[in-house]
């Protein structure tokens, strides 16, 4: 598939990355367009790889996916990932298609181009509507950051200049829903009196323990099932499948904290202890891998090691509890302990990201406990 576009100065001509060099060249395109972004954390370009692989990354057993450049003079001047997420479709019975890994010049022509050729791309194969961005879903780095560029991102979030805004909007996509991020001081953190007599209610038959490092596969097993009970009821979930879930869990392991990874227990009749939910926040390893600009060799890995001996931020990337013991107020057992614990451990600020628009219970808790909306993500639509 080849699709053309006149812009004023020269023809703007799209095209699938198929060989190993336009690959790598969809690959590289971010850290050319963000060098002299003070903002913009290069990722490890091995995980960006690992994440681009569509043989091997257990993502796309249940998708079909196209990457397209966009080349002008024939320079590479944008991308985009065109998707069908079956799993997405089977679990909401929708005709839905997708777009993700979108980066382009400031240039309107460029970005109407891409986004006209993942829409027809997903529209050829049966989707009535297109929706992004998803890198490559929602389980991942999503959205398109619309407020709060004055700072960096934390890990896991997305990045993207103002300017792809119009960029998105001019090419005919509109909101479909916001998601927020809240920043939350743990030295000014606030357990209302209502939220700790909730959480010393609890106590008598919920515990809260770290996770069990030495028994990862068990303690993975037990978040995926609660999450994908606890968010199945939730805009654009999507079910993740064990082996996509075990790779992710691979990845997180290298950064995670145990310390603030927690599992809620409730006491059955017979006193076993039956997990009903999770709480995971992360180091934010981007303050570290800002130092390095994407690459472990030669000497990024050291760099790397250096810078990451102590991180004083986190994020709270999720939380989750099953439906059944959702009305038990369990959150408040969580925050407690996770801002009790952070100052402990020397952790000096904190983001809980993200959280949608319409979940308003989310984000009356932020609130509660201290929490400031500083930026806000975008997730577009429109019709195919």
């Amino acid at each position: 598939m080849s699709t053309t576009k006149m812009a004023e100065d020269a023809e703007i001509d799209i095209r699938p990355a198929k060989s190993a060099r336009e690959k790598r060249e969809f690959l590289e395109l971010p850290y050319r367009l963000y060098r002299d972004d003070p903002h913009w954390v290069p990722p490890l370009r091995l995980a960006q790889k690992d994440m681009l692989d569509t043989r091997r990354h257990p993502f796309y057993k249940t998708a079909d996916v196209e990457m397209f450049l966009a080349y002008r003079d024939h320079r590479v001047v944008g991308r985009i990932m065109a998707i069908i997420n079956h799993a997405h479709n089977s679990f909401h019975n929708e005709r839905g298609g997708f777009f993700g890994f979108f980066e382009a010049e400031r240039d309107q022509a460029v970005a109407s181009a891409l986004i006209e050729t993942a829409r027809s791309w997903v529209r050829e194969r049966g989707a009535v509507f297109l929706r992004g961005p998803f890198n490559p879903s929602p389980n991942y780095e999503c959205g398109l950051l619309v407020e709060g560029f004055d700072s960096a991102p934390f890990v896991m979030m997305a990045y993207n200049p103002p300017c792809y805004i119009d960029l998105l909007e001019q090419s005919g996509l509109r909101k479909a829903v916001d998601m927020y991020a809240y920043q939350i001081s743990p030295r000014s953190f606030i357990l209302s009196d209502k939220l700790k007599g909730v959480a010393d209610r609890l106590r008598e038959n919920i515990s809260v323990r770290c996770v069990d490092m030495k028994n990862i596969r068990r303690e993975a097993d037990i978040i995926r099932r609660v999450y994908n009970d606890a968010w199945s009821n939730n805009w654009g979930f999507v079910p993740m499948i064990e082996e996509e879930f075990a790779h992710l869990a691979k990845d997180l392991k290298q950064i995670v904290d145990p310390r603030i990874v927690y599992i809620a227990e409730k006491k059955t009749d017979s006193g076993e202890a039956e997990p009903i939910g999770f709480f995971l926040a992360v180091p934010d390893i981007n303050r570290a891998l800002k130092k390095i600009d994407g690459r472990l060799f030669p000497f990024g890995l050291i760099k790397l090691l250096w810078h990451s001996r102590r991180l004083a931020f986190f994020r709270i990337i999720i939380m989750g509890i099953i439906k059944e013991h959702q009305s038990l107020g369990v959150a408040s057992l969580f925050y407690e302990r996770i801002y009790r614990d952070v100052v402990k451990f020397g952790y000096e600020d904190s983001e809980m990201s993200w959280v949608l628009e319409n979940n308003v219970m989310m984000n009356r808790a932020a609130r509660l406990i201290g929490g400031r909306h500083y930026k806000t993500y975008r997730i577009y639509e429109m019709e195919t």
